[in-house]
C-alpha cells in the first residue's frame, strides 16, 4: 500500500461570482465581450506537502480559504492553475449533509455515505455495528429519516463512518464544533488515537485554538490565500493572533 502523501504545486483557485443583473444590464457585456462575472482569487500559489503521520492543523480566519484548501484534497473541486497530489483514500468531514440522503434512515445512509467514502459493501457490512456503537445513535434514530436528525446527530453519524472507513487521509472542518461536548471529546480521543498509529494523514481546521495546540503536530497559517506560515501549532497561532489584533486597532 502507498503512503498517504499531499503535494500543492504553485496551486491556485479562483471563483467567478456573478451578482443579480437584468437581462438589459447584461447586453452591453454580451455585445462587448466583457466579463459580467467578478474573479475572486482565493488561495495564490501554494507550494507544501504533507506526509505519512502528520497531523496538521489550518488556521486563519474566516475567508482566508481554508474550507477551499480542504475541498481540493477531497476532490470536490479543482484548481485554476498549479497541481494538485493526493495519494490515499479520503475520509472528508467538511460538509456535514454532504453524502447523506436526508429522506434514507440512519441505517441506509451507512451504506450510502460508506459507498462514497470508498468502502466496498462486505467492508461496510464488517464495521456497521462499529459505527452504530461508536455514534451512540439507538435503534429508533437509524429507523428515522435522516430529515429528522439534529446537527449534532448528523454530526455522530458522519464521524462515525467516517472513523471506520479505512482510509488514510482525514479532513476535518469545524463539523466538530456542532456535537455536544462529552461526545466532542470522545472524537478527539479517536483521532488520538489515529494519530498515534502515524500511518494517516489528520488535516484539522477549527478555530478552537487549544484543540489545534492540544492536537496537531504541525500548522499552516493561511492568509490573504497564502501560506503565512508553516510551523509548530504555537508559532503559528501566536503569529495568527498578532494578525488577528492588528486587523482590530
Amino acid at each position: 500500500m502507498n503512503q498517504p502523501k499531499i503535494k500543492f504545486e504553485q496551486l491556485k483557485k479562483d471563483f467567478y461570482l456573478q451578482g443579480d443583473r437584468t437581462f438589459k444590464e447584461f447586453i452591453p457585456s454580451l455585445l462587448s465581450g466583457d466579463s459580467w462575472a467578478q474573479k475572486l482569487k482565493v488561495l495564490r500559489g501554494l507550494d507544501f506537502e504533507i506526509n505519512q503521520g502528520e497531523t496538521v492543523g489550518i488556521v486563519g480566519k474566516n475567508g482566508a480559504g481554508k474550507s477551499t484548501m480542504m475541498k481540493l484534497i477531497a476532490g470536490v473541486t479543482y484548481p485554476t492553475e498549479g497541481k494538485i497530489e493526493v495519494s490515499g483514500r479520503v475520509a472528508p468531514l467538511i460538509e456535514l449533509n454532504a453524502g447523506f440522503h436526508h429522506e434514507l434512515n440512519g441505517y441506509e445512509n451507512i451504506f450510502l455515505n460508506g459507498a462514497i467514502l470508498g468502502m466496498y459493501r462486505p467492508e461496510i457490512e464488517a464495521e456497521v455495528n462499529n459505527i452504530i456503537a461508536f455514534s451512540e445513535l439507538s435503534d429508533k434514530f437509524l429507523k428515522t429519516p435522516l430529515k429528522r436528525y439534529s446537527t449534532g446527530m448528523v454530526m455522530r453519524l458522519a464521524f462515525s463512518i467516517a472513523v471506520h472507513a479505512r482510509a488514510s487521509i482525514f479532513l476535518i472542518d469545524e463539523v466538530l464544533a456542532v456535537g455536544d461536548t462529552d461526545f466532542q471529546n470522545k472524537c478527539l480521543l479517536k483521532m488520538e488515537e489515529m494519530k498515534q498509529q502515524r500511518d494517516k494523514i489528520i488535516i484539522f481546521v477549527s478555530h478552537d485554538e487549544q484543540a489545534v495546540k492540544r492536537f496537531c503536530d504541525r500548522a499552516l497559517l493561511l492568509n490573504e490565500g497564502k501560506i503565512e506560515l508553516d510551523d509548530t501549532p504555537e508559532k503559528v497561532i501566536t503569529r495568527y493572533q498578532r494578525i488577528s489584533a492588528s486587523e482590530t486597532q
